[in-house]
């Protein structure tokens, strides 16, 4: 990507849109195309062909997405599917049609089945059954991930998807219900300081395994995907194999380990009960990252930093939710 190159952030708001603005931003990109969902909808297909066809972007980054946690997975598996699979749709077909130089669409590990050999390999694709409390949307991802494929067979277009473990960071979702486990967590430590709680609440056994990524991490690897030299890119998109890249930092904690790690990073000392009533959701969830690996990427930032980093971006914010 030239530093004058057109490129349109899908979901710029989002978690990761938002890091991957900052990245571009800092990286001295100056034409970005951003549009909130008042201003472009991408769930209607008239609203994104005329986008195109008028602001020609020529890099596309789709982190537009639905998400959630169990919680919110479970309660709205229709508006899960539905609003993915036309999102994704709905770009990835514009984007051929107004002839985009390269897009990367931003998945999840999800993708992967629940009981998948760890650490998770990009070929354990549709080897197995996926985890029930999140099929609609992993298989929304799964179709982004056979669009990019099959237009790239039928249309020769270039089209790379890259599946981020866990993400976390500056602009996440704390919403007790509706949010994944970390941020989840981070709100939960800072309510219990508030109100001078003795205990904190886990959901689950604290068992499974979890691997997490920070935001700016995740946004950096997208940057250095989208800017592989025409060589390396075109090795990724391999007719004969999905054009996919597991991005995560090839490390994993125990929810129980996760949860002691924000109690000491937050300074709460209180004990921990586990709700075992609660969904644990998949057991284990490693991705195999030998791939971008063996491209030159490596994550940079330690859990616990960016544990930090996270509630010291948010904390006005966590505290003034945490108080009502």
């Amino acid at each position: 990507m030239r530093s004058n190159s057109r490129i349109y952030v899908a979901g710029h708001r989002g978690l990761v849109g938002s890091a991957l603005v900052r990245a571009l931003s800092s990286g001295g990109y100056s034409e970005l195309l951003l549009r909130t969902r008042a201003e472009l909808d991408l769930t209607r297909a008239e609203e994104v062909d005329r986008f195109f066809a008028e602001e020609r972007p020529e890099y596309v980054f789709l982190a537009a997405a639905k998400v959630g946690g169990i919680l919110a997975n479970n309660s709205y598996p229709a508006d899960f599917i539905r609003e993915n699979l036309a999102i994704e749709s709905h770009i990835i077909d514009a984007s051929y049609r107004n002839g985009v130089d390269r897009l990367l669409f931003l998945g999840s590990s999800c993708i992967y089945p629940k009981l998948c050999p760890q650490p998770i390999k990009e070929e354990y694709l549709l080897t197995g059954p996926l985890e029930a409390t999140n099929r609609p949307y992993a298989l929304a991802k799964i179709a982004g991930v056979e669009m990019c494929w099959s237009y790239n067979r039928q249309y020769g277009t270039r089209f790379l998807s890259a599946m981020p473990t866990n993400i976390y960071g500056p602009g996440d979702n704390f919403h007790l219900a509706n949010s994944h486990v970390l941020p989840a967590l981070i709100r939960k430590v800072v309510q219990a300081k508030l109100a001078g709680a003795r205990e904190l609440e886990v959901w689950g056994t604290g068992t499974p395994r979890r691997e997490f990524l920070y935001s700016d991490d995740l946004a950096e690897a997208c940057l250095f995907l989208m800017n592989l030299p025409e060589e390396r890119f075109a090795s990724l998109l391999s007719e004969d194999v999905p054009p996919l890249v597991n991005v995560g930092t090839g490390e994993d904690v125990t929810i129980r380990e996760l949860a002691e790690l924000v109690c000491k990073v937050l300074e709460f000392d209180g004990n921990l009960v586990f709700d075992t009533s609660k969904p644990d959701g998949t057991p284990r969830k490693l991705l195999d990252v030998s791939r971008i690996a063996a491209l030159g990427w490596k994550a940079r930032t330690e859990l616990a930093q960016g544990i930090r980093r996270t509630y010291e971006s948010m904390r006005e914010q966590l505290e003034a939710m945490a108080a009502q």
